[in-house]
């Protein structure tokens, strides 16, 4: 059964111009699922794609963000062992020159 006009072999390929599907009579009403866009599909898509794309971007952007938050603390940390360090050479020359002091007033 291969006449013009059937699912076969449809009058023309645009489905724009093809006659709408009618539901059967013998269907009750509203058993069929509505007719649905997808335009808001194909629009999620593409945010989902663009934000998909974006997501290396943002990871390696936070992974430099705690590179250099640890970077910065290192730095802290090795300044204030410095700054200890010349604060118990600074204590033990003052003590040194107490006792030079002290030894010379002695004398």
């Amino acid at each position: 059964m291969n006449t013009p006009g059937t699912i076969d072999r449809p009058l023309t390929h645009d489905p724009k111009k093809q006659a709408p599907m009618k539901p059967f009579t013998s269907e009750p009403e509203g058993s069929a699922i509505p007719d649905f866009t997808t335009a808001g599909a194909n629009e999620s898509r593409q945010n989902r794609t663009r934000q998909m794309q974006l997501i290396p971007e943002a990871l390696a952007r936070a992974h430099m963000h705690d590179q250099l938050r640890a970077a910065e603390s290192e730095r802290r940390a090795v300044r204030l062992a410095t700054a200890r360090r010349m604060q118990r050479r600074a204590e033990r020359a003052s003590l040194r020159a107490r006792r030079a002091l002290a030894q010379a007033v002695m004398q």
